[in-house]
């Protein structure tokens, strides 16, 4: 019988998912070498924030979706005149 993996191990490997996929997916570098910030909101819920994004496109919200591999939902809001805060929060049932 396989065990679980534990919640570090499951966040380790989003974040694992994330380097890994990110430049292959983000050709413009707009999430790419920005101000990435994990915090784990309860047992169950991981959120992951990059500031100073220039924009964002709906098909690079969904590329990181997919590399992310769990369950998650993505919210853009604007930092400055210039900048968007992109928000995911990955659910780690």
């Amino acid at each position: 019988m396989t065990e679980s993996p534990t919640l570090p191990e499951r966040i380790d490997a989003v974040r694992r998912h994330l380097a890994d996929g990110l430049p292959r997916i983000d050709p413009h570098h707009r999430l790419v070498g920005r101000p990435v910030l994990y915090r784990l909101v309860d047992e169950h819920t991981l959120e992951i924030t990059f500031r100073d994004v220039p924009g964002i496109a709906e098909a690079e919200v969904l590329g990181v979706k997919r590399l992310i591999k769990e369950t998650c939902f993505c919210t853009v809001s604007p930092q400055t005149a210039e900048c968007v805060t992109v928000r995911l929060v990955v659910a780690l049932p």
